[in-house]
C-alpha cells in the first residue's frame, strides 16, 4: 500500500558529501517515523537514522552521528538523509523505510521499505 522510492546515491571521493531523498506515497503519516537503514556486502541491513513524521524528533547510530542530518518536507511527502564527510565503510545499498509509531532501530519493526539506492565511496 505505500510506496517509497529512494533517490540520490552514486559513487563519490572518501571525504564528499550526498544528499539521499525517499518519497512516500500511498499513506497518511502523521504519526509515523521513517527511517534510513544501509546493508553493505556481505553485512545484514543497519539502522542509520530515523525521523518522527510531525515531530521532527531524530534519531542517529553511532557510526553517522555529527556527520549526518535526516529531515522531512510533509508538503513533498519526502524525507532527507544529508551525509557529509563520507568513509569507505558508508559503501552500501541505503533503504528508506516507514513504520507507525516510534522509531525503533532493529529493522524488523518498519513495516515498509523501499528497493534502496547505492551509495560507493571510493579513495
Amino acid at each position: 500500500q505505500v510506496q517509497l522510492v529512494e533517490s540520490g546515491g552514486g559513487l563519490v571521493q572518501a571525504g564528499g558529501s550526498l544528499r539521499l531523498s525517499c518519497a512516500a506515497s500511498g499513506g497518511s503519516f502523521g504519526y509515523h517515523t521513517m527511517a534510513w537503514f544501509r546493508q553493505a556486502p556481505g553485512k545484514e541491513r543497519e539502522f542509520v537514522a530515523a525521523i518522527m513524521w510531525s515531530a521532527g524528533s531524530s534519531y542517529y547510530a553511532e557510526s553517522v552521528k555529527g556527520r549526518s542530518t535526516i529531515s522531512r518536507e510533509k508538503a513533498k511527502n519526502t524525507v532527507y538523509l544529508q551525509m557529509n564527510s563520507l568513509k569507505l565503510e558508508d559503501t552500501a545499498v541505503y533503504y528508506c523505510a516507514v513504520r507507525s509509531g516510534g522509531y525503533p532501530s532493529a529493522p524488523g519493526a518498519y513495516d515498509y521499505w523501499g528497493q534502496g539506492t547505492q551509495v560507493t565511496v571510493s579513495s
